[in-house]
């Protein structure tokens, strides 16, 4: 399948598609990350990744990657379609703050409204990857996994 949007939804009791990502779940609140719902899933799914990407940010690096990644999330098995809010478990890489784990929106003051992606992505392979992946480094291995994908896109301005 590769990097092609499926019948896949995901949805967030957060906040809805195209909306507002409410403070709570951003770098200025409690920083913790939304409850994810999704269905539609692929009948082969052995696994699933969850990642949360800020194409907006001003930020290009020297490997030729741009945005900012605020979550890499890993070795989710099939059986599992939610996350309970500031969910602890699976396997996580780093994010652009320079930890793992979840970091939230915070975009630059004066900045203007950045869309964060949360993405879900369906997996064919078993969820046996080691810890520590960037988010580039996921994308890479899954790619020739991938057999269903959506995002849910929220909005966040610091003010």
């Amino acid at each position: 399948m590769g990097f092609a949007l499926s019948n896949m939804q995901i949805i967030s009791p957060a906040f809805d598609h195209g909306e507002p990502i409410p403070k709570k779940f951003t770098g200025e609140g409690e920083d913790v990350s939304p409850a994810l719902s999704w269905s539609g899933v692929p009948g082969e799914t052995q696994s699933f990744a969850i990642v949360c990407h800020d194409p907006d940010a001003p930020l290009v690096t020297g490997r030729g990657t741009y945005g900012f990644v605020h979550w890499v999330l890993y070795n989710i098995p099939a059986s599992v379609h939610d996350l309970p809010e500031g969910v602890s478990d699976y396997t996580t890489g780093p994010n652009d703050f320079g930890n793992t784990g979840y970091g939230g929106p915070m975009p630059p003051e004066g900045h203007g409204v950045h869309q964060y992606y949360f993405w879900v992505l369906a997996l064919n392979q078993a969820p046996n990857l080691e810890a520590g992946l960037s988010l580039w480094e996921l994308l890479e291995r899954l790619e020739p996994h991938i057999i269903g994908m959506n995002r849910l896109v929220g909005t966040y301005e610091r003010g």
